[in-house]
């Protein structure tokens, strides 16, 4: 971790739900607030509260916001213990599809937002359009730095397609995260297997629409095309996206927030060597076309996407996508992305 590296004493203050998966071993403290509420109005207030007083009374030199339901404690006791604050947006919040279907609650985000976020001189956000969007609501510069994985990322030990439970006999499409929701081009991905043949779509990670895609499943009674896997430890799950013969990131431009959306998983496939399938949106189109790592598809129509699918599968490009995916993670690495973050932890310390 670049703070580690740094020589600070890392604790990570997070949430702990019914339902959370236990933490793996980690180079730094962690601290889980257990709350009265899960969700709704009431757990924000609970969190922020709870968040407040443990920040409130901690020995701390440095405090990091990560994204705006966590920036208001943050602030505060930044401006009561008097110590440097750096907030880092991994999102356009306030443009979530979770809250532009809710106006009033989205307002409350937003007059938050405009109201802390120019005071703040030290910000970073995850993408050039992105940084763009803030730059020009608020007037504030924001670095940039992209979430991509690091070089001993493609240091992973790999298993066989046997000891992951995976056929050995019929091509492999990945779509990965933990974020797989609605209008993230999953339903569409599952549908497109009714097309293909010979081929199974592994789907590996957690979302709002997990059940649903598998009912479809059953439905369409392609039980033997999709193998669904919860998520898993970062390292055995790039175990299973190297096994993948081709990588979906299928993000509809639904919001503000998808539309210049650059998810992890990108850089994952990049950095398992796997050619991409991905939809046309701006930062992603961008990374894809500048490496040549695979397609861009227009269209969700889940047949027009099995031709897609199928075509990239047969293509004699592949091994040309596959050169490129292992120049590109050469460049492509969380210790090149941090070079200008570092520069702005040791101003701060300084």
């Amino acid at each position: 971790m670049l703070l580690t590296s740094l020589g600070y004493s890392v604790l990570l203050i997070g949430r702990e739900k019914s339902d959370s998966a236990v933490l793996d071993s980690r180079d730094y403290q962690m601290h889980r607030m257990r709350l009265p509420f899960e969700r709704g109005p009431l757990f924000y207030a609970s969190y922020t509260i709870a968040l407040f007083f443990n920040l409130l009374f901690r020995q701390t030199d440095l405090l990091f916001s990560n994204d705006l339901d966590t920036l208001l404690p943050n602030r505060l006791v930044s401006g009561i213990k008097g110590k440097k604050l750096i907030y880092d947006s991994h999102e356009f919040f306030t443009e979530v599809p979770e809250l532009v279907s809710r106006k009033g609650v989205q307002n409350v985000w937003k007059r938050l937002e405009s109201w802390l976020l120019p005071s703040l001189k030290y910000t970073l956000t995850v993408n050039r359009s992105i940084a763009n969007l803030y730059k020009d609501k608020y007037g504030v510069d924001m670095l940039v730095v992209r979430n991509i994985p690091s070089i001993a990322s493609k240091a992973i030990a790999v298993k066989s397609k046997s000891e992951l439970g995976i056929p050995q006999d019929k091509k492999v499409i990945i779509l990965q995260g933990s974020g797989i929701n609605v209008d993230r081009g999953a339903e569409e991905s599952v549908e497109a297997m009714r097309y293909l043949e010979n081929t199974v779509l592994l789907i590996l990670g957690s979302g709002d629409v997990i059940q649903d895609l598998k009912n479809r499943v059953v439905e369409f009674g392609i039980q033997d095309k999709v193998i669904f896997k919860d998520r898993m430890p970062y390292e055995l799950m790039m175990a299973h996206t190297k096994l993948s013969d081709l990588g979906l990131t299928l993000d509809k431009d639904t919001n503000i927030n998808y539309r210049f959306s650059l998810p992890n998983k990108l850089f994952d496939y990049i950095h398992a060597g796997i050619p991409v399938l991905a939809s046309n949106l701006i930062e992603v189109k961008s990374i894809i076309e500048e490496f040549n790592l695979g397609g861009i598809t227009n269209s969700h129509d889940p047949k027009k996407l099995a031709l897609k699918i199928q075509e990239m599968l047969d293509s004699n490009e592949s091994s040309v996508w596959k050169a490129n995916c292992e120049k590109a993670s050469q460049s492509l690495t969380w210790e090149n992305e941090t070079i200008a973050l570092t520069k702005m932890i040791k101003n701060i310390d300084g």
